[in-house]
């Protein structure tokens, strides 16, 4: 049986499919559950959930491998489609409250956890920082309605994130030793906070200005990929050099961005419920067409020979296969069947996902919803051969009053197994180690 956390406990940790609870939140209870495993606890980080709140809401003005050769052949490639106009269809503001934006995310190599915790700020928790167990609130003048942040692959302590007019790009400043800032850049403000000093070191401006919405990193961390509901194309951004080409294809509206770990592809979506797939040597692409709502959620498979896909107005998610190798755009599309979240919670589409990179772990939150499963996060045990398939482990419940999962992620390299996190509503960002079979258990 699925475990389900009754009203007024709170989960802990899951240990062998079984999702444990407890009365509260305390650090003790962690190292009892978890911590003398794993040797580490992951204290939750309170935040203010109202600044939050109102940074996430549609009032406010907005929603929320390459080698060297490859890298060549790519922005190569980007000159030849960065050209011509097309007409774009404004997004219907009705829309933006439906989109889960990347709020929350963990640096790839270490345990540093980033998340929005306001409408301007972006707050840093780094639990390897013995100096710094309080967290560090990243704060600029140029950092205006946040919607998105991502950590850079293979580019130290950096991380982007999307606001308004452009992107802040952060790096953290140790004593002697403080981050280099781009030629020409004048920001340098540092962050307030104990431990770790972050140092903004660039702000690459949108060429419209708008509120970028999406971000996504090619796996090398050369480029940088950013988007806007408010725009009609996507800008790749070579960091290094602070310069963007804008993709122009008529793609106005663009809610998600993700680029493929093997750096050979790249997907988009928009909120009428078409999505692309591209190959990255020419920038061509195929258009797909859902009739389930627009893409809520997208995560590809560690080699990046599928991805999955979950829609707005379906309970049923999505896997796209490629039939061969890159660069060929020819797949097919799976569904892959979550009866349980229609047949127990009464929910018909799910509203944001994520998977584990290891690809064992699916975590889900759902629209809407009966009583008795409101706000609760759906995990899952995936297996991915021959086909993924999903069974269902259990829910997991947040704290404090009537709490909602705002957003989450998994630590894409947590050595000893799947490590979720989720900024709740009721104001605290909890980390939940899920620790099955040969991880560490016996």
């Amino acid at each position: 049986m699925p475990s389900f956390p009754r009203p007024g406990s709170v989960t802990v940790c899951e240990i062998n499919r079984d999702l444990i609870t407890a009365e509260e939140l305390s650090d003790d209870g962690a190292k009892e559950t978890y911590g003398k495993v794993l040797g580490i606890v992951f204290s939750p980080v309170p935040f203010q959930s109202e600044n939050l709140s109102s940074a996430l809401s549609p009032e406010q003005g907005a929603i929320d491998g390459l080698n060297q050769r490859k890298s060549g052949l790519l922005w190569a490639a980007l000159q030849t489609v960065s050209t011509g106009s097309h007409f774009f269809r404004p997004i219907d503001v009705k829309l933006l409250q439906d989109v889960g934006f990347h709020g929350l995310g963990w640096h790839q190599h270490k345990h540093i956890l980033a998340f929005i915790s306001g409408l301007h700020q972006v707050t840093i928790r780094d639990y390897e920082d013995s100096e710094g167990k309080n967290p560090c609130a990243l704060i600029n003048e140029s950092q205006k309605d946040v919607r998105s942040l991502a950590w850079r692959p293979n580019g130290g302590r950096t991380l982007s994130v999307a606001c308004k007019r452009g992107i802040c790009i952060w790096a953290a400043s140790y004593q002697g030793n403080a981050p280099s800032v781009r030629s020409g850049v004048t920001l340098g403000t540092l962050s307030r906070g104990s431990g770790t000093k972050w140092t903004l070191v660039d702000f690459l401006r949108s060429p419209e200005h708008e509120q970028i919405t999406a971000l996504s990193w090619s796996p090398n961390g050369r480029y940088l990929a950013s988007a806007s509901f408010e725009s009609s194309s996507f800008i790749i951004w070579d960091v290094a050099q602070g310069v963007g080409t804008p993709i122009r294809r008529g793609l106005g509206g663009i809610s998600l961005l993700r680029w493929s770990p093997s750096g050979d592809y790249f997907f988009s979506a928009k909120f009428d419920g078409t999505f692309y797939l591209w190959e990255i040597n020419t920038w061509t692409s195929e258009p797909w067409s859902s009739t389930n709502g627009f893409v809520t959620g997208a995560a590809w498979d560690l080699d990046g020979s599928r991805i999955l896909i979950a829609f707005s107005e379906s309970s049923t998610l999505g896997s796209i296969h490629f039939a061969t190798r890159p660069p060929s755009l020819d797949a097919h599309l799976i569904p892959v069947e979550l009866p349980e979240i229609q047949s127990l919670t009464g929910s018909r589409g799910i509203d944001k996902m994520a998977w584990d990179a290891s690809g064992e772990r699916l975590a889900l939150s759902y629209r809407d919803g009966d009583d008795l499963y409101r706000g609760l996060i759906a995990i899952y045990d995936v297996r991915r051969s021959p086909l993924i398939s999903a069974s269902l482990v259990g829910f997991i419940r947040g704290p404090g009053d009537d709490p909602k999962p705002i957003a989450f992620s998994f630590h894409d390299k947590f050595k000893q197994g799947p490590l979720l996190s989720v900024c709740w509503s009721s104001g605290f960002c909890c980390t939940y180690p899920l620790i099955f079979r040969s991880h560490v258990l016996p």
